[in-house]
């Protein structure tokens, strides 16, 4: 007995050995913090597909966006699935290397109405080709300080009502307290570059290729943010650096434009004791735009795409996928349902109890499906350097941006 018991359990041992190994393992390439997303999702998944390993390749944002071009250009190491910042899908649609999910056996298109209308169209090539599906957007917000803005007798309004009266604020707030408002000048010029957009318009880009930097919108951008650094209120400090994050531990800056998802990194990393203190408004002078967003693409040699398509749609068209990493990963939604879950309309503890979320929700419904181009990464590194000039070295706006256009054009021609 104890011989065919035995001989029983090896056979049950050895069937459940042949079942594990017949897996099927889908890989999945992720970025931080993104990959968070995915690692909550996985045990959801394999509930419905027990015969499905998911792998999940996980790098930081910079080396993951890197190995992917790699892998794209020479077709080896490729994921089934593919994480990718909204910066990087039109390039890579460009370039080929993805599955247009607008075609069958995807057709994609027939999901898009279920998504906030911008972050639907930046999946888009110019092309046309539908090389990604959004997972998470970034709603933009004016994170301040309340507690600084108080005690300087500074409003929510004061800030909000113009660009005039924000930077009137700034001045106001260094006088009485020594506080930069913002940490760098270039934030306000990023916020009115993606100002009164309409649909299916650029940023530097016209729908034929022209390039747009010579425009009243840059000229505007330009000036106002050279405006805001000569009257004093920006602290010269970039984003994500040591000095930007320790201006907001210890209240030397009070305020920041953002995605909606700076409100997490705050709680959980930046600021955490400054919690009760932050609050979130609308992007000054009625600006609605998006910072970033998270998409997912099938790369054209991956090895399962029926199952990687399963798995995109399960990351961004299932509700409860979508509900579980905006409460765990502060990742607002993509998905429209998703935003009609009761924990929109709760108070936000760390934004002292007020109801942040509903209005990210109301900025995410306005945000114009601006067009992505390729080389819209290209238009901004020249922007960036050529302001940079207006800011450092005193260069006249008008020549700086004609500086620009010249620049970006012989870049187009290479």
């Amino acid at each position: 007995m104890k011989f065919v018991t035995r001989l029983g359990l090896a056979a049950t041992l050895g069937l459940a050995s042949l079942a594990l190994h017949a897996q099927t393992v889908l890989t999945v390439s992720s970025f931080k913090d993104l990959d968070r997303s995915v690692q909550a999702a996985i045990p959801l998944f394999k509930k419905a597909r027990p015969d499905v390993e998911v792998k999940l390749i996980s790098l930081g944002y910079g080396d993951h966006h890197n190995a992917m071009t790699t892998a794209l250009a020479t077709g080896a190491n490729l994921p089934d699935v593919m994480g990718l910042e909204i910066g990087f899908v039109a390039k890579f649609a460009e370039g080929g290397g993805l599955e247009d999910l607008a075609k069958p056996p995807y057709n994609a298109n027939a999901l898009t109405d279920r998504f906030f209308k911008f972050a639907a169209a930046q999946g888009t090539s110019r092309s046309g080709v539908r090389a990604a599906l959004p997972a998470d957007i970034g709603p933009g917000a004016l994170f301040y300080r309340k507690d600084l803005m108080d005690k300087a007798g500074i409003t929510e309004a004061d800030l909000t009502k113009s660009w005039d009266s924000f930077i009137d604020a700034g001045q106001k707030l260094k006088a009485k307290s020594g506080t930069y408002l913002i940490p760098h000048a270039a934030a306000i010029k990023d916020i009115i570059l993606r100002s009164g957009l309409k649909d299916g318009e650029g940023i530097y880009f016209d729908d034929k290729g022209a390039v747009l930097v010579e425009s009243p919108r840059f000229v505007t951008a330009f000036e106002t943010a050279k405006r805001a650094r000569a009257a004093g209120i920006d602290a010269k400090i970039g984003a994500w650096s040591n000095e930007w994050s320790e201006g907001f531990r210890r209240g030397t800056v009070a305020t920041e434009m953002m995605g909606a998802w700076l409100a997490g990194h705050l709680k959980n990393w930046i600021a955490p004791d400054t919690r009760g203190n932050w609050r979130s408004a609308s992007l000054p002078g009625g600006v609605n735009a998006s910072w970033g967003g998270s998409y997912y693409a099938i790369p054209k040699g991956a090895k399962n795409k029926a199952l990687a398509w399963e798995f995109v749609k399960f990351m961004t068209t299932n509700r409860e996928v979508q509900i579980a990493a905006f409460r765990d990963l502060d990742a607002f939604p993509a998905l429209i349902e998703a935003t009609n879950d009761p924990f929109v309309d709760q108070p936000v503890e760390f934004l002292g109890n007020t109801r942040a979320r509903q209005q990210w929700k109301a900025t995410a419904q306005k945000i114009p499906a601006v067009d992505v181009d390729r080389l819209d990464p290209v238009a901004a590194e020249v922007i960036t350097a050529e302001f940079d000039k207006v800011l450092e070295q005193g260069k006249d706006v008008k020549l700086a941006l004609a500086d620009a256009r010249k620049a970006i054009e012989r870049r187009i021609r290479r």
